[in-house]
């Protein structure tokens, strides 16, 4: 395929010599342009233009994708597997904003305001993470209806989102903040790829909620109890999602 003559060239990293996720970069497989969401929104010239600019990275568990402070130079999506946006608090706490599974991208806002990131991205497990170069991403903004569509209807769902978050660290019910958080990992629009099925750990879902993975274990039993979810081998499935995301159970049994 020949690109779109005045599609803009992928920018050269300032510290590509000492990124080693940057160092790893590859192009994608045939198998992981179909997991992006957002490419059959183009028309064929927009996808002629935009395929020689994704890159794609294989993330081991602890790499950073995007730290705060850093400028923006790249648009990510999860291609497999999950990680994890959040901040470091003045005392020295992270706080969780929301996990980032399979079929999700992230950062537009940043991106759009060419802005250093005011987080941090970390992966949680091995992970598959694509990109788009940031001038790249504008230049979609500025040529293509169907990728405008989609940025919208990415940034009002993730407003929602960070309201909910907001939400759940008020939440004195830890079964209650189990169930908004799984409800924020199976969001059909942010995740399309996640289905009903979430494949997550407990220890992985712990570090999201911020609770001990014993509280975490707990509390799904409860969910699994009143026919919210299932608890599978490697995850769990989402049974009820509007009573996930109303997060409205019984008192907690036991300690947090």
């Amino acid at each position: 395929m020949t690109p779109s003559p005045d599609f803009p060239q992928a920018p050269r990293r300032a510290d590509a010599g000492t990124d080693s996720l940057h160092q790893r970069r590859r192009a994608p497989t045939a198998r992981e342009l179909e997991a992006i969401p957002w490419l059959p929104a183009l028309t064929p010239a927009e996808r002629a233009g935009v395929l020689p600019e994704i890159t794609a990275v294989n993330a081991r568990p602890g790499d950073h994708v995007c730290r705060v402070g850093r400028p923006v130079t790249y648009w990510f999506g999860v291609i497999e597997g999950l990680l994890k946006m959040s901040s470091d608090t003045a005392q020295g706490q992270t706080m969780t904003f929301a996990g980032l599974p399979s079929g999700g991208w992230f950062g537009e806002g940043t991106a759009l305001k060419r802005e250093p990131y005011r987080y941090n991205v970390q992966a949680l497990r091995a992970s598959v993470v694509a990109g788009i170069p940031v001038d790249s991403f504008h230049w979609l903004l500025d040529h293509s209806i169907g990728f405008n569509r989609f940025i919208m209807s990415q940034l009002n769902e993730r407003l929602g989102q960070f309201i909910a978050a907001r939400e759940i660290d008020r939440l004195n019910n830890p079964d209650a903040r189990v169930a908004r958080s799984l409800a924020a990992l199976v969001n059909p629009v942010l995740f399309p790829r996640v289905g009903e099925v979430l494949r997550i750990t407990q220890q992985e879902l712990a570090y999201l909620v911020g609770l001990s993975r014993q509280r975490v274990n707990e509390a799904l039993r409860h969910l699994q109890d009143q026919g919210v979810i299932r608890i599978e081998y490697g995850g769990l499935r989402v049974l009820d999602l509007p009573a996930l995301r109303q997060g409205q159970f019984g008192p907690a049994r036991g300690g947090g």
